[in-house]
């Protein structure tokens, strides 16, 4: 009996075939260039939507322009562990969507998702009240919908899930913000595009509660000095300012609604 070259359990492709043509790729950007619309010193419009999810406990939406982020809290619940624990436990999962990145991504987990969740879990883990949460944990889920530089994604998870616990009705010390800035030389740029932090020798994050005038957590990338570093923490901490009254106005504006 002849053997049939064609493998019936599989989709057998066309007999003759053709090599794909690529656009030749975008080469990385390399000049400063100046920005439109807004000056050094402004953030991108922030839209920011709690209780977005009705399945979860609470909820945050956030777009600033490129940047789009879904988190969603679940808990306190009691915890799977058998060993007693004083304190609650807070867990950070970042995703990407496949469609997030120019690149498409794949859906499991990779290094970067974790280092984006241990940054989040640093700036909001001391404005959440765990020692009231025995034997419990907190989970939130971050989904990174379209995204426009790594940095601006911390800033904004920050901001989300600040937005999102507060959503749940869990206590805290007081609301989190986050900023990031963009160093080229003696320039600052404050919530930098992804373009621009390719192009800057370094780029700051602050995450700080305005409520209480203390910062969380700070995270640096690049070639800073310390006189740049703390310029930028300072003006970081003036923009977190504007961004708390936007996440007291959308929490209370949700709170009014019928």
């Amino acid at each position: 009996m002849a053997q049939n070259p064609f493998d019936r359990r599989r989709i057998n492709g066309p007999e003759e075939s053709f090599l794909p043509v690529f656009e030749p790729g975008q080469e990385r950007p390399t000049t400063w260039n100046a920005r439109c619309g807004r000056q050094s010193t402004d953030i991108r419009q922030i839209f920011l939507q709690p209780g977005l999810i009705s399945q979860a406990n609470g909820s945050a939406y956030i777009e600033t322009e490129k940047t789009k982020l879904a988190c969603a809290v679940y808990g306190p619940r009691q915890s799977k562990s058998t060993t007693y624990s004083e304190k609650g436990k807070l867990n950070i999962e970042v995703k990407f969507a496949p469609f997030s990145c120019t690149r498409r991504r794949y859906p499991l987990h990779d290094a970067e998702d974790r280092s984006l969740a241990v940054a989040i879990h640093q700036s909001i883990a001391s404005s959440v009240r765990l020692e009231l949460f025995p034997k419990s944990t907190i989970d939130v889920f971050i989904t990174i919908i379209e995204n426009d530089g790594i940095e601006g994604c911390v800033a904004s998870g920050a901001i989300a899930a600040s937005t999102a616990l507060a959503d749940a009705g869990i206590e805290m010390f007081g609301l989190v913000t986050s900023c990031s800035a963009a160093v080229r030389g003696d320039d600052i740029r404050l919530d930098p595009t992804e373009e621009e932090t390719n192009t800057s020798d370094g780029v700051v994050v602050v995450a700080c509660m305005p409520a209480l005038s203390s910062i969380t957590n700070v995270w640096q990338s690049g070639r800073i000095t310390a006189e740049v570093t703390l310029r930028c923490m300072e003006m970081c901490q003036d923009r977190c300012i504007d961004i708390h009254s936007v996440i007291a106005h959308s929490l209370s504006s949700m709170n009014k609604a019928p």
